[in-house]
């Protein structure tokens, strides 16, 4: 094992773990940066989703080494140690339930929010597809993204 520097929320952090390690076991485990979920290890739930140089990606599915050299956002690096417009809306429209899936889909919403200032229905469907929510508050997550957007273009 080689040390692996990461860039995480805007830090430098050196990591010491072997270089096909999941990054998300990296950012749960030796940075203790819990708000990135394990859902399902394969890719398939998206509730470990990332942003990587600015893209949504499924931190299970790409190793610490993948992901050297390059910027990585997680949940609590969004809001700048306030509450992202997304996270607002998510309050106001009172998407969460049981919340384990929410910091995947928020991430995604943040990701398609960043080049899609005004999304349709069909946009945000496409976007959020894959997106897992056991609870099925879609149509609440919807409205927040709608919500978050509005408040983008005021």
């Amino acid at each position: 094992m080689a040390p692996i520097t990461l860039t995480i929320n805007g830090t430098a952090r050196t990591v010491d773990v072997p270089p096909d390690m999941p990054l998300l076991w990296v950012i749960r485990d030796p940075l203790g940066l819990t708000g990135t979920k394990f859902g399902c290890g394969i890719g398939q739930c998206r509730a470990c989703t990332v942003h990587i140089d600015g893209d949504a990606i499924f931190s299970c599915q790409v190793s610490a080494s993948t992901a050297a050299g390059k910027k990585i956002t997680t949940i609590e690096g969004i809001s700048g140690g306030q509450l992202h417009k997304v996270q607002r809306a998510w309050i106001e429209e009172d998407v969460p339930q049981c919340g384990y899936c929410q910091s995947g889909q928020i991430m995604s919403a943040v990701a398609l929010l960043a080049t899609n200032k005004a999304p349709t229905d069909a946009d945000i469907d496409e976007a959020m597809r894959g997106n897992i929510c056991r609870c099925g508050t879609y149509n609440r997550i919807r409205r927040a993204i709608h919500r978050a957007a509005k408040e983008s273009s005021e």
